[in-house]
């Protein structure tokens, strides 16, 4: 029987600004990708998302991101291995102490946004990052994009590397996410979305934005949980892997 992991992004709501249906998500979801406070996030969204995903028995991992509240963690910033080491370790350990108070724990690292992509080829902010993990705990898996140098450093490093594919974006031929500013990066009908999702899980392939068909191997599946109709989204995904007989369960 196939088994696959669904993760999303949550916790990215601010002060007075609600962004996405966090409490929906997560009765859909098996892993949540905790914002830190870096790139989104207040103290009390945290904590609340932190309670909310430990009562529903959701994976807790740290989404760790630039400093970067005004462009949510989406530009890429020219920082120091030092520099960004010490904030990843600061996200890591903040959100860890939230989703303990909740019950839980942070049980993996996925970076955010930017720092995301950038260490798809960044080799020493991929390192940096890959730092912070082992000085925080060595046993904790962290997620990226498959062939990334962030992959590389971490298995080179003797962390779990776990392989990430993106329900609801676009991939150029190269594997790579196509960017944001780009017509079509971004994937939006649930139904679609949906028999892509089951495509990756049984065949290990996607569609590239250039109609090509690329090979994108994964133990976790990510739904963006501000994307326009996510739930939506992660509703039809889990419906058609559900009559497909395909076990949704978390990776760690």
């Amino acid at each position: 029987m196939a088994v696959i992991d669904l993760n999303s992004d949550l916790g990215e709501s601010f002060g007075a600004w609600t962004l996405g249906d966090d409490a929906a998500m997560l009765d859909l979801v098996t892993s949540a990708n905790v914002a830190c406070g870096f790139h989104a996030g207040d103290p009390t969204t945290l904590f609340r998302t932190c309670r909310d995903a430990t009562e529903r028995r959701v994976r807790i991992g740290a989404q760790v991101g630039y400093r970067d509240l005004a462009g949510f963690g989406r530009r890429f910033i020219d920082i120091s291995s030092a520099d960004l080491a010490a904030d990843v370790i600061y996200q890591i350990g903040a959100l860890d102490a939230l989703a303990r108070a909740a019950g839980s724990a942070v049980t993996y690292v996925k970076p955010h946004g930017a720092l995301y992509n950038a260490i798809v080829h960044h080799r020493d902010q991929a390192r940096a990052v890959v730092d912070a993990v082992r000085a925080v705990n060595p046993s904790l898996p962290v997620l990226g994009l498959p062939g990334s140098a962030f992959l590389e450093e971490a298995e080179a490093a003797g962390l779990r590397a776990v392989r990430e594919a993106f329900a609801d974006r676009a991939y150029t031929p190269e594997g790579r996410l196509v960017p944001r500013t780009e017509p079509g990066a971004v994937l939006h009908e649930p139904d679609a979305v949906a028999q892509r999702v089951l495509e990756l899980v049984t065949k290990g392939t996607t569609q590239a934005i250039d109609g090509s068909r690329i090979e994108v191997p994964a133990e976790t599946i990510c739904v963006h949980g501000d994307t326009p109709a996510a739930v939506e989204m992660a509703a039809a995904i889990r419906k058609l892997l559900d009559d497909k007989k395909i076990q949704v369960k978390p990776f760690v």
